[in-house]
């Protein structure tokens, strides 16, 4: 029981399958774990037209605040989903990041120092507010059948996809599906029934979370000490979270008992150390956590997709994973939709493991470099990273070695083979397999952001100074993507103007978009369904354009050496 929060209990219903007796349930898409990488998944499939049976063997969103920090990329996707502004409107957002080394401010930082983005570098929210406003989301899709209480205690996968045992109060049933996604987490029940390993690397250390309820005037920023005077040789975290609960993380070594951690007149003596006797605080959640930074070697196998934490692991630090998780279904879904339809051959599936094996090996990286400078292994790295803090207050290249977490960014896809290479040179961070900036529009719904207009679908960004100047043949061409087999909807970008029927017209009111794209009049851009850039063209061609189609969504015809 916390003090700020009430946890709701879902209601169990008895199976379709149990209620007639000899009905055989078949699904599209089973997801398992109703977790938000688990909520988001289903969302992401069921706004695409795809039906998704997903199962949790709980009635509950998640015990204790878990994930706190939500990323700039992570709200664009939720935006998406149709859920972002519950999520900024419940959160503490922020932009600055401090960082102490014993009482000295050394370095800080800002997520989002660029003007006009819709969404802050990040919010803080606990995981069960996160949770509960995705169930609503989901709540508001009919084609998605949400099951609680319903265990799955076997899989079976072949060619043709796969069977699962599912336990409920009622007892036993089975359901089948084409296609069946593991969100269940760290310790991935599906993983392990299928028998599939995860490999990395483990911790030697272990962390304090106190979450507590005060009253304070803090700014809402991350602050980040290297050895306080309250905490002495250790680390601390401090973030605020929403209902005014503080979120505090104590480093306590890898020989601490947890258990003993974790009592009140233990954690209580640490908090007031830290605050002062004089401010008053209740304690809401306690928890103590080793960490780990693994991944399977594939995230697909078969008819099963892992995605989210049954995929990979990292470490706190950094906010990478609900993070990771949720751009993982953002990569996944648009593909998996693609291959029901039959509008893309099934080897863009693989595409999936590859493009978000890539990133999570690039967030195991930069966790591991964290949490190694955070939790030093030897005197002499303990030397370094002090040596590093002491003149991080007063030399710039000092600054830029402080780690005290690299905060969770999207990968940037530049090695797909999704992806079409420039032909012309361009400037800026929007290169193919980049994830999209966001800027401001007018659009023909009234003022709003560029990524609004953008997802679920391919598009094609044409880039002009007058809307209203674009010729016949031109908004013909323009047009006829729209009636290709898989169908790219054009979005005219302009200074001014509106273009001709039947185009949307984007004006681009602050600049901003042709800026941060490098565009110019004739410019085009590609967008992938997952709002990355897929190609781009100093000049619009339909030819490229479903060529670059063709290769994104693994249709083209590969070239062999004989064809050559």
């Amino acid at each position: 029981m916390l003090n700020t929060y009430r946890y709701p209990k879902f209601e169990y219903r008895t199976p379709p399958e149990m209620a007639a007796p000899g009905r055989k349930g078949h699904y599209p898409v089973v997801v398992v774990g109703a977790g938000p990488v688990g909520l988001g998944t289903a969302i992401d499939l069921a706004i695409q037209g795809v039906p998704v049976l997903l199962l949790d063997n709980d009635n509950t969103v998640s015990i204790g605040s878990r994930g706190v920090c939500y990323a700039k990329r992570a709200l664009e996707i939720m935006d998406r989903l149709g859920c972002g502004q519950a999520l900024v409107d419940k959160g503490v957002s922020w932009q600055v990041g401090r960082t102490f080394f014993r009482d000295q401010e050394v370095y800080s930082f800002n997520l989002c120092p660029q003007p006009d983005h819709h969404r802050p570098g990040m919010i803080n929210l606990q995981q069960y507010h996160l949770e509960e406003r995705l169930v609503a989301r989901a709540g508001q899709l009919s084609n998605i059948d949400l099951r609680w209480n319903n265990n799955v205690v076997s899989v079976a996968a072949g060619d043709n996809g796969a069977t699962l045992s599912v336990e409920t109060p009622d007892g036993f049933y089975s359901v089948s599906c084409d296609w069946l996604i593991a969100a269940d987490g760290a310790r991935s029940h599906v993983r392990k029934l299928l028998g599939l390993d995860i490999e990395g690397r483990v911790f030697m250390d272990r962390f304090l979370i106190a979450d507590v309820v005060m009253q304070a005037d803090f700014p809402p920023e991350r602050w980040f000490w290297f050895d306080p005077p309250f905490h002495p040789g250790q680390s601390v975290l401090l973030h605020r979270q929403a209902d005014n609960v503080w979120r505090i993380d104590f480093q306590l070594g890898w020989d601490c008992d947890p258990e003993e951690e974790k009592k009140p007149e233990n954690v209580i003596p640490r908090v007031r150390a830290m605050l002062g006797d004089d401010r008053p605080f209740e304690l809401e959640w306690v928890s103590v956590y080793t960490f780990q930074c693994r991944r399977m070697r594939s995230f697909r196998h078969g008819p099963v997709f892992f995605i989210g934490d049954s995929a990979h692991q990292v470490s706190p630090f950094g906010a990478r994973g609900a993070n990771s998780g949720f751009q993982d279904h953002d990569n996944l879904a648009w593909k998996l939709k693609l291959v029901i339809d039959g509008k893309a051959p099934d080897r863009l599936l693989d595409t999936y493991s590859e493009e978000r094996g890539f990133a999570a090996d690039e967030n195991i990286l930069n966790s591991t470099r964290s949490t190694d400078f955070i939790t030093p292994k030897s005197k002499v790295s303990l030397l370094f990273r002090n040596a590093v803090l002491g003149l991080a207050g007063k030399h710039a290249f000092a600054r830029a070695l402080v780690n005290s977490g690299r905060l969770s960014v999207p990968s940037y896809l530049t090695q797909s083979r999704l992806n079409t290479a420039d032909e012309a040179p361009f400037s800026g961070a929007m290169v193919p397999g980049a994830p999209m900036d966001d800027a401001p529009i007018l659009g023909p719904d009234g003022n709003a952001w560029l990524l609004g207009a953008l997802g679920n679908r391919f598009q094609l960004l044409y880039f002009v100074d007058d809307a209203a100047a674009i010729d016949g043949r031109t908004a013909v061409a323009l047009g006829s993507l729209a009636d290709d087999a898989v169908p790219v909807e054009p979005l005219v970008v302009a200074r001014s103007g509106v273009a001709p029927s039947g185009l949307k017209t984007l004006i681009d009111v602050a600049g901003r978009i042709a800026e941060r794209y490098d565009a110019t009049a004739g410019t085009a851009y590609l967008a992938r369904p997952d709002q990355h850039v897929a190609a781009r063209w100093r000049s619009f061609d339909p030819l490229k354009v479903r060529q670059s189609v063709a290769v994104a969504t693994c249709n083209a015809v590969p070239v062999t050496m004989e064809a050559q």
